[in-house]
């Protein structure tokens, strides 16, 4: 059997408004941890405490995430910086 190759080249990676997304995402986790906070007592009861820290690390992860994404953006920020700039060895 021969091995599958593709007929055509993989489209370019979209790019949106990725450091608000991650920042929007670890606010809606760090509130749903808040929100649920008070029911603790019920969540412990009913074995879903689990629910509590899941929403607690997603907050968590999130700030990682938000560190990551923006050296990220600045990173590709500086790379187009760079290639728009003419290097005067150019000339």
């Amino acid at each position: 059997m021969a091995k599958w190759t593709p007929t055509h080249e993989a489209p370019e990676p979209l790019e949106g408004p990725i450091v608000p997304t991650i920042i929007g995402g670890t606010i809606l986790w760090f509130v749903l941890f808040l929100v649920q906070l008070p029911f603790y007592g019920w969540f412990d009861d009913h074995g879903h405490l689990w629910w509590l820290w899941t929403c607690l690390a997603g907050a968590g992860l999130g700030l990682i995430g938000i560190w990551y994404v923006r050296g990220r953006d600045a990173a590709l920020k500086r790379a187009a910086a760079t290639t728009e700039t003419p290097s005067p060895a150019a000339e």
